[in-house]
């Protein structure tokens, strides 16, 4: 399939564009940074642009078949900045419905339906829930992600120098996911799916604990040792209220080590292929 990209240089984004590439599919990547997606994607379109521009829009949808997104709250930003699965998402499905666009695909993440449990509201997981109704409202046929905790959380985002910076403690286990295993699934739905649209849930192979997966990692990391830092989640609640960035990794870690999951994913398995990465090779080969 011929396939706009737009969110291919991040942790979660490379993984797919490159699984796409890999098995035959034409990207058009759509991003800011063009010498940085040549340099990644030498074998893609690039058209420089933003999803808040709707004439790149145009210029990357023309004779295209689908659209991935991977889009996100960024950190620091606040919820009345312009925001790529608000604002963004409106403006792209604007331009999909005016061009030969026939498959909108979309990453979400299942950490988001704790909204509204126990008390909880977050205006970025309220930003993700309305993304999703849009995209199912749009009368294109859509593909959505929901996928669990992913793997590279741990050295991506988590690892700072020798330490893993944890925040408070999980009460309930995660389906860790290798992105590798997820972009093999969403490259497989591109390939069965015809005008139905499917919702998906991603959970790799096995449940853990944000404390049993962070002992797994720990042991299993070849390049240094490591240790833990761990921060109370009520401390970091008090230090983000004076800062941005650190207010949203709060909220984001009172949601994953609350919300209640479970394993949903036998269809997804069935349909896209089982993941095979587990947590601990995941670590070995880093």
């Amino acid at each position: 399939m011929k396939i706009v990209f737009i969110g291919a240089t991040g942790m979660l984004g490379k993984p797919v564009a490159q699984q796409l590439i890999a098995e035959g599919h034409e990207l058009t990547l759509l991003g800011r940074n063009e010498n940085k997606l040549k340099e990644l994607f030498p074998l893609a379109t690039i058209i420089q642009g933003d999803i808040f521009d709707k004439s790149s829009l145009i210029k990357a949808f023309a004779g295209q078949d689908a659209v991935y997104m991977n889009l996100s709250v960024g950190q620091s930003s606040k919820e009345k900045d312009p925001q790529p699965e608000r604002e963004g998402i409106e403006n792209i499905l604007a331009v999909a419905k005016e061009t030969t666009i026939r498959r909108i695909a979309c990453i979400s993440s299942l950490v988001h339906l704790y909204q509204g449990m126990n008390g909880y509201n977050w205006w970025a997981f309220r930003i993700k829930q309305d993304a999703v109704k849009r995209i199912k409202n749009s009368g294109i046929p859509y593909t959505l992600f929901y996928p669990s905790t992913f793997m590279e959380t741990f050295p991506y985002q988590m690892m700072q120098g020798k330490k893993i910076a944890a925040m408070g403690r999980s009460l309930m286990p995660m389906w860790f996911i290798a992105a590798d295993d997820y972009a093999k699934q969403v490259a497989r739905s591109f390939t069965i799916l015809k005008d139905e649209s499917r919702e998906y849930n991603v959970q790799g192979p096995g449940p853990y604990t944000f404390e049993e997966a962070t002992k797994v990692f720990i042991a299993n990391y070849q390049k240094a040792k490591l240790s833990v830092l761990r921060m109370p989640l009520g401390l970091a609640k008090f230090i983000g209220s004076f800062n941005q960035k650190l207010n949203y990794v709060w909220h984001i870690c009172e949601a994953l080590n609350k919300y209640p999951e479970k394993f949903e994913s036998q269809q997804t398995w069935d349909e896209l292929g089982k993941p095979t990465i587990r947590l601990a090779d995941f670590a070995k080969n880093l």
